[in-house]
C-alpha cells in the first residue's frame, strides 16, 4: 500500500503580498519604508485595525496592522518594537484625522526595525483594505487549487505513460519548478553496485550545497526508523523527503520558492510513485476489491499487513484523503469515509480520524468497531485523531507512544512558548500567577498564549485539550529528566 506524507491534499490559504496591495489602486496605498515604492516581499494573512497605544498581545502573527495613530505613544521607536516581536507583517497608517502626515519618528522606527510601512490615503477606509486582502486570498486560494487539480492529472497521465517513473518524475519537477529525485531501496546511485536499482533525477539541475544537503535528507528519510517526512534548507532551495510505500525508497524534491500547493502535489506524486515501484505480491489493490466482490476472503484478497481501518469525517474530498492517506482502498458512500491503509494515518487538517489497532486481514472485523469508536471519541474530545488502545489509560502512556505523539504535538512551538504554556497549565489558566512565575508582564503571558493557541490550532480553553497538552509536557520532562545510559 502506498504511503506518504501526512497532509491534506487541499492546500492552506496562501498569504497576500504587500505588493498585490500597492498595486490595487482603487487602495491607493504606498509604501514608506521598505523597498522604496515597491512593497517587499512580505505576506499578509489577517488585518487588524487598532488605536491601542500597545495592540501587541492582542496580534497572532502575520497581520497588517491598520491605525490613525489616535493613541500612537511619543516613544514610536519602542510602539514598532512591540509589533515586530509580536509578528506583525506590515504597519498602515491612515493619514486624517488625527495626523496630516506619516509622522517622520515612526517612519524613521519602522526603518530602522525593518517593519514595512504603509500610507492609507484619507479616502480609503480601513475595511475597503480588508476587504481587498479577503479578496485577494480568495483568489489565490482558488488558482492553488485549480493547480493542484491540474497537477493530479498531468501526473496521472505521465503514471499511464509507457515509461512512466521518468515520466512521472519530469513532470512533478516541471509543475513545481524544481528537482525531483528518486532514491531506491538502499540508497544505491549509479554505479554504487551491480544490480541495484539507480537513483533517478529529474528537473533543474540543483547547486552542490543543495544537492548534498538533499542526499543526507534522503538517506536520513530511508533509514529504517527514519521519520515520515523531513525537511531543510539550501543554497536558496527548500528541500522535502517522503519515504515511499516502507520499502526504502524515498521520494526528494527541492523547490526554489516554497507555495501552499507543494506539498499536495507532492504527495500525489509520491501516492503513484509507490504504486508504480514498490514489489507486492500478485494482486493489486483493485484486484483484491475485486475478489472480495466475487466472494474471496480478505485473507486471501490482501497482503498480511498490519493494516490499519480509518474511519473520517470532514468536509474535504475523500480521494483526497484517500491520496494523503497514501490507500485507494476507500468507502465514502455514507456519512463517514472507511479506509483501510497499511500506514498508520497521522492528523490530517480537515479530517477528524478514528484510527484501529493493527490488525491482519482474518480481523479487519473488529477493527472496524474500533475505528468506528476512536471516531466517536475524537469528536467528543474535539481531537483530530484518535487510536484504538486495548489497555486503556496505561497503554495511552506507553513510553515511547506517549513521548512521539508529546513530539508531534508540541512540534509547532518554540522553546519559550513551551516553558510558558507549561507554567500556563501549572496555574490553572491564570494570567497573573503564569506571568509572576516567568517573570514577564501578563500581557506578554497572553500573547503568548494566544500565539500558542494559533500554531496548535486546538481550543484552550477545552479541558480535554488542557489535559492533552499537559500529558505531553509532562512526558517531555520526563524524558529530559531521565538518565543518559
Amino acid at each position: 500500500m502506498p504511503a506518504t506524507p501526512s497532509a491534506s491534499a487541499t492546500p492552506p490559504t496562501p498569504g497576500v503580498e504587500l505588493a498585490a496591495l500597492l498595486a490595487d489602486r482603487e487602495l491607493g496605498l504606498r509604501a514608506l519604508t521598505g523597498a522604496g515604492e515597491r512593497a517587499p516581499a512580505v505576506a499578509v494573512h489577517a488585518v487588524h485595525a487598532s488605536e491601542m497605544a500597545d495592540p501587541s498581545p492582542y496580534l497572532l502573527g502575520g497581520e497588517l496592522l491598520l491605525t490613525a495613530g489616535a493613541q500612537l505613544e511619543a516613544d514610536a521607536d519602542a510602539y514598532v518594537a512591540r509589533l515586530v516581536a509580536a509578528g506583525a507583517a506590515a504597519l498602515g497608517f491612515g493619514v486624517a484625522p488625527v495626523y496630516e502626515e506619516v509622522p517622520p519618528e515612526l517612519a524613521a522606527a519602522c526603518a530602522r526595525h525593518g517593519l514595512p510601512l504603509l500610507e492609507v490615503p484619507p479616502r480609503t477606509p480601513f475595511t475597503a483594505v480588508a476587504r481587498t486582502v479577503w479578496r485577494l486570498m480568495a483568489e489565490a486560494r482558488t488558482r492553488e487549487l485549480r493547480r493542484v487539480t491540474e497537477a493530479q492529472q498531468s501526473l496521472a497521465a505521465a503514471a499511464a505513460r509507457p515509461d512512466p517513473v521518468p515520466a512521472l518524475l519530469r513532470r512533478l519537477a516541471a509543475t513545481l519548478g524544481g528537482h525531483a529525485t528518486l532514491l531506491p531501496a538502499g540508497g544505491q546511485d549509479p554505479g554504487q553496485g551491480t544490480g541495484q536499482a539507480a537513483t533517478r533525477h529529474a528537473g533543474r539541475d540543483l547547486p552542490p550545497e543543495a544537492a548534498g544537503a538533499l542526499a543526507a535528507l534522503l538517506t536520513r528519510v530511508g533509514a529504517p526508523g527514519g521519520p515520515a517526512t523531513a525537511t531543510d534548507a539550501a543554497a536558496g532551495w527548500q528541500l522535502t523527503a517522503y519515504p515511499l510505500g516502507g520499502e526504502g525508497q524515498v521520494l526528494g524534491v527541492a523547490v526554489p520558492d516554497r507555495t501552499p500547493g507543494d506539498h499536495a502535489i507532492t504527495a500525489i506524486a509520491a501516492v503513484l510513485l509507490t504504486l508504480l515501484t514498490t514489489h507486492r505480491p500478485a494482486g493489486t489493490e483493485a484486484g483484491a476489491l475485486t475478489r472480495l466482490l466475487l466472494g474471496g476472503s480478505p485473507a486471501e484478497a490482501l497482503g498480511p499487513g498490519p493494516w490499519h481501518v480509518v474511519h473520517a469525517r470532514g468536509t474535504g474530498d475523500p480521494r483526497a484523503l484517500a491520496a494523503a492517506l497514501g490507500t485507494v482502498l476507500v468507502d465514502a458512500r455514507g456519512e463517514e469515509v472507511r479506509l483501510l491503509a497499511e500506514r498508520e494515518p497521522g492528523p490530517l487538517p480537515g479530517w477528524r480520524l478514528g484510527v484501529s489497532a493493527p490488525a491482519g486481514p482474518e480481523a479487519l472485523a473488529g477493527a472496524e468497531a474500533q475505528a468506528r469508536r476512536a471516531l466517536r471519541r475524537a469528536e467528543a474530545a474535539r481531537a483530530p485523531l484518535a487510536r484504538h488502545t486495548a489497555g486503556g489509560l496505561d497503554a495511552l502512556l506507553d513510553p515511547a507512544e506517549a513521548l512521539t505523539h508529546a513530539r508531534e504535538l508540541l512540534a509547532p512551538l518554540a522553546p519559550e512558548q513551551v516553558r510558558t504554556l507549561r507554567a500556563w497549565l501549572a496555574h490553572h489558566g491564570s494570567w497573573d500567577r503564569t506571568a509572576a512565575a516567568l517573570g514577564v508582564h501578563r500581557n506578554t503571558v497572553r500573547q503568548r498564549v494566544a500565539r500558542c493557541t494559533a500554531l496548535l490550532g486546538r481550543d484552550l480553553d477545552d479541558p480535554d485539550t488542557r489535559m492533552e497538552l499537559w500529558f505531553a509536557l509532562r512526558t517531555l520532562d520526563r524524558q529530559d529528566n531521565s538518565p543518559v545510559t
